[in-house]
């Protein structure tokens, strides 16, 4: 190596990103995000939030090609899941002129129910290996009384 230069490595499966979200979008390969947040604010319990989303961005490389099993799961402060565990099998391809391959992944959730305050998490897996986890804190905010 010359004076200068810098190796560039990659780990297995990275992930570069990991958000939850009001939205996301896939846009040729661009990830949109909209209102990325970690506190919901309820004014009761249990509380519902009517629509999120789980964006991801991973870069995948050599090595990595099959079928990958990636996982969320949104879990309490005690490690208990409070819905079934989303498992989605990623199929993974590099073209022969490629060093690496992004994907994006967007799991769209409704209703997502939170039966007391407190600290919750996504816990995001791929094949079976914890990789990142999404914080997440739900407050209850008491109405004045008038």
């Amino acid at each position: 190596m010359f004076p200068g230069a810098f190796a560039l490595i990659f780990l297995r499966m990275n992930i570069q990103v990991a958000v939850l979200c009001d939205a996301a979008t896939d846009d040729n390969g661009k990830l949109n995000l909209l209102g990325s947040f970690d506190t919901i604010f309820a004014p009761q319990l249990p509380a519902v939030h009517p629509q999120c989303a789980v964006a991801l961005r991973v870069t995948f490389q050599p090595g990595d090609e099959g079928t990958r099993k990636l996982a969320l799961n949104f879990i309490n402060a005690d490690g208990q899941p409070i819905m079934q565990a989303i498992e989605l099998p990623v199929p993974v391809a590099l073209p022969d002129d490629a060093h690496f391959l992004t994907r994006n992944f967007i799991v769209n959730i409704q209703q997502l129910k939170f039966a007391e305050p407190g600290l919750y998490s996504v816990d995001v897996r791929l094949d079976d290996e914890s990789q990142a986890s999404i914080p997440l804190l739900v407050k209850l905010v008491e109405r004045p009384v008038a």
